[in-house]
């Protein structure tokens, strides 16, 4: 939930979203390289088959994020997570064409379908409504629909655990995210401002809170996507907006109450908690053996 006000907060302040996003990388990057050469884990070492196959999840996952940092520039935090709450109606199709989740049970869809009408009903209540803002949002919806739905297949079909996924994608974001920031002119400038930013203790605990936090989010997220699903992945992330939502509202300003978006978040909040009901029940009338991620990094 935190992440969300940080990252605001930090691109307040710090307008070059792309740096930031190349900053986590890095630090994911030499956190896990760190750590396997000290023996903290057991996550293999670069292979360039494995790569390949990869290389379009770093693709769509770093799309998800430039769109969605550049995205808050122009949306306010409840609407943003509003819809960021579309994915899962994403996810729900995707995973059914192209994933291994197979066609969903009625109450599932109509959990998602509720979920998305919240979004909906939340947007026509936006009075601070704005079209760049939130095309940019849609079109980190769709990045991080492919990037889950990939991360879901990689980890079953590849045996790879959470942290070399992480790794990997960590890994080859560099060079694609070192290019992009040079020939959008972030960079140098955005060094030298980052450096007389970072002079400033309140910006410098929010930056490293921004990329610490971001780190965890990663690892909890690919987790939780390789053990269970990206459709189960999306509605988590539904359920956890609630108090960043309740927020939002009172924090960081730009956001005008109105009983349309209040309603449309309620409703899209009520789709995730049918839908993680609609999960239980199913669970429970027919248990599925899950492969956990430690088992399937032994594979």
């Amino acid at each position: 939930m935190a992440m969300v006000f940080i990252n605001k907060a930090v691109i307040m302040q710090y307008p070059h979203s792309m740096t930031v996003l190349t900053l986590q990388q890095l630090a994911t990057s030499l956190l896990i390289h760190c750590g396997r050469r000290m023996g903290y884990t057991r996550a293999r070492g670069i292979d360039m088959a494995t790569a390949k196959k990869l290389l379009p999840v770093s693709i769509f996952y770093n799309a998800n994020v430039a769109f969605a940092l550049a995205s808050l520039k122009g949306v306010n935090i409840p609407m943003y997570i509003a819809i960021k709450r579309l994915t899962p109606l994403a996810v729900l199709i995707a995973g059914y064409l192209f994933g291994k989740g197979g066609k969903p049970t009625t109450q599932v869809a109509l959990s998602v379908l509720l979920t998305a009408a919240g979004c909906v009903i939340a947007a026509l209540g936006d009075f601070s409504f704005d079209l760049f803002g939130y095309g940019l949002a849609l079109t980190s919806v769709f990045f991080q629909t492919m990037y889950l739905v990939l991360v879901e297949k990689s980890g079953a079909e590849d045996g790879l655990s959470s942290i070399e996924i992480m790794f990997y994608n960590s890994f080859l974001s560099l060079p694609f995210l070192s290019f992009l920031i040079i020939v959008t002119g972030e960079f140098p400038n955005s060094l030298s401002l980052l450096l007389a930013k970072c002079s400033y203790l309140p910006f410098l605990v929010l930056l490293v809170l921004s990329l610490v936090m971001g780190i965890v989010l990663n690892f909890t997220m690919f987790l939780c996507t390789i053990v269970n699903s990206a459709l189960t992945t999306t509605i988590v992330g539904v359920l956890k907006g609630v108090g960043s939502t309740t927020l939002g509202f009172v924090l960081l300003g730009g956001v005008e109450v109105h009983a349309l978006n209040v309603s449309g978040l309620v409703v899209n909040t009520a789709g995730g908690v049918w839908y993680s009901y609609a999960k239980y029940r199913q669970k429970k009338a027919k248990p599925a053996k899950t492969l956990s991620d430690l088992e399937a990094h032994k594979k």
